[in-house]
């Protein structure tokens, strides 16, 4: 046997030797479709030579009608012998009807490819294959965004496959400059990304900066964009994202307009971009679509939430149980009537009611979506009810939790406001031990890793905290949202050289 068979990497003139490497490395592999095509000089059925092509794809990933018009129909059917022309260039140059077909001398290569859903081609007398896009991969259609929904806007979203991202944003964003780099992460699961970013926007040491971040690991597999993110993260111990991830195009495309990095990953959803700060993570798409009065009172609405969903239970316990003079009197009057009865002192009271709605969180998560809507406001009416009647809490404990429970939803970005989710166990905790000044200290302390948090060297409480440039035009697009024929200057994280992106005729 011939003694390149013994390097995966070569490609065989023999094309009997390329097909015992193919059978043996897709061994026990049932849905791998192979067939070697015989081919003939003058149709009347006498082979002069074994001339031949072997055309190898995975059923379910390729479209093999494409294959079937594009190769093995011109190929067979057509095709004459000419003593002045090769097989292999017959093919490339008339035969194959494909634009989107190209060479490659690397045998492990086009297994890869195979392995994506295309199709590879060997040709008799040839050390070289061809490669033929034919992609038909398992994905669900462009649908509405579930995760992030609006009133107004566009109302598709990113799916799972990788080009359906890329031509998403280059359907809104048709600039020269949009670049779109490709590569591939995880050893076996050899998952494709595309760092996209407009050229003369993006910072050089932004991109350089990402790019380098996903290169320096080697991964058996990558999922979904969720694991490159842990991976991309200096400081994994702190909590807060330094990533912004969406299903939105609209919002992606905005982002690189503004000179930020999006990552798009095969198999997933979401896309992440960079930088992100808590500006960014704060804002919609929707804030850019509405009136400027109506976008600043969302805003300030959803900096109340947050609060709301990491303090108000602490403060509720410190305030009831340390420092009821600061309580009005009849309110302080109603909250003890409503506890007259009950048995157990107000921290537990509230760590019962919390633990249980985010218990009713997670089961409505995991349910399907009919079981668990009903779950998630039945469930919640009726168990926190019947703790009332029972005499586990008071009336006011479950108004407390309800309310920030509401108010964790109103904080656009899911990751960002899951961290407030557990916050607000330790604002409870250090409120039952101290009182106000626990609760102060645990502010304290939010406001400190906030203010040491960077992402991609950009300050996370950006523009509060200046990050250079000019930082007074930060200011316009924070909670107080100015009209868009004012916000002339692009983000801090931008290129210098390119900051303007209105100005007047």
């Amino acid at each position: 046997m011939d003694n390149n068979l013994a390097d995966n990497k070569v490609i065989c003139k023999k094309i009997d030797d390329n097909i015992t490497k193919v059978k043996a490395m897709f061994a026990g592999c049932d849905d791998l479709v192979e067939h070697e095509f015989r081919l003939n000089r003058d149709g009347g059925g006498e082979f002069i030579e074994k001339q031949s092509i072997y055309v190898v794809y995975i059923d379910g990933l390729c479209d093999n009608e494409t294959v079937e018009t594009t190769i093995v129909k011109p190929v067979t059917w057509e095709w004459r012998r000419d003593i002045n022309i090769s097989l292999w260039d017959a093919i490339v140059s008339y035969e194959g009807q494909s634009a989107d077909i190209k060479e490659e001398i690397d045998f492990e290569k086009v297994m890869f490819s195979v392995l994506k859903g295309d199709t590879a081609v060997f040709v008799s007398d040839s050390d070289k294959a061809l490669v033929l896009s034919s992609k038909k991969l398992p994905v669900r259609g462009i649908e509405e965004s579930s995760t992030e929904g609006g009133l107004r806007g566009p109302r598709d979203s990113f799916n799972e496959s990788l080009r359906t991202s890329t031509a998403l944003v280059r359907r809104r964003i048709k600039d020269l400059k949009l670049k779109i780099n490709q590569g591939v992460i995880g050893e076996r699961s050899r998952t494709d990304y595309a760092i996209m970013y407009i050229d003369d926007l993006a910072s050089k040491e932004l991109v350089e900066d990402v790019r380098k971040r996903i290169e320096s690991y080697e991964i058996d597999a990558i999922f979904d964009s969720g694991m490159a993110e842990h991976l991309m993260e200096k400081k994994w111990f702190r909590p807060f994202p330094i990533f912004q991830a969406t299903t939105r195009p609209d919002k992606a495309a905005a982002a690189i307009v503004d000179g930020r990095v999006v990552i798009a990953f095969d198999n997933s959803p979401e896309v992440l971009i960079a930088p992100a700060t808590i500006n960014t993570l704060f804002q919609t798409a929707d804030d850019y679509y509405n009136r400027w009065p109506v976008a600043t009172f969302a805003r300030i609405i959803r900096y109340i939430a947050a609060f709301i969903a990491v303090g108000l239970p602490g403060l509720y316990i410190a305030l009831t149980c340390y420092h009821r003079e600061i309580i009005p009197d009849k309110l302080l009057y109603a909250i003890a009537d409503a506890r007259s009865g009950l048995s157990f002192p107000i921290v537990l009271e509230v760590l019962i009611m919390e633990l249980l709605f985010e218990l009713l969180r997670e089961a409505g998560i995991r349910l399907p979506s009919q079981m668990g809507n009903t779950i998630g406001v039945v469930g919640g009416l009726i168990v926190g009810q019947s703790a009332v009647d029972a005499g586990i809490v008071s009336t006011i404990v479950v108004i407390v939790v309800a309310l920030t429970a509401i108010a964790s939803f109103a904080i656009p970005n899911e990751a960002f406001g899951s961290i407030f989710r557990l916050l607000k166990f330790l604002t409870i905790i250090a409120s039952a031990f101290w009182g106000l000044y626990g609760f102060y200290l645990i502010m304290l302390a939010l406001l400190y890793v906030l203010a040491s948090v960077d992402s991609f060297g950009i300050p996370y409480m950006s523009p509060v905290v200046s990050c250079g440039y000019n930082e007074s035009e930060g200011i316009r697009d924070f909670i107080l949202r100015e009209p868009i024929s004012k916000l002339k200057l692009r983000p801090n994280w931008s290129n210098p050289d390119e900051r303007r992106r209105l100005k007047r005729k």
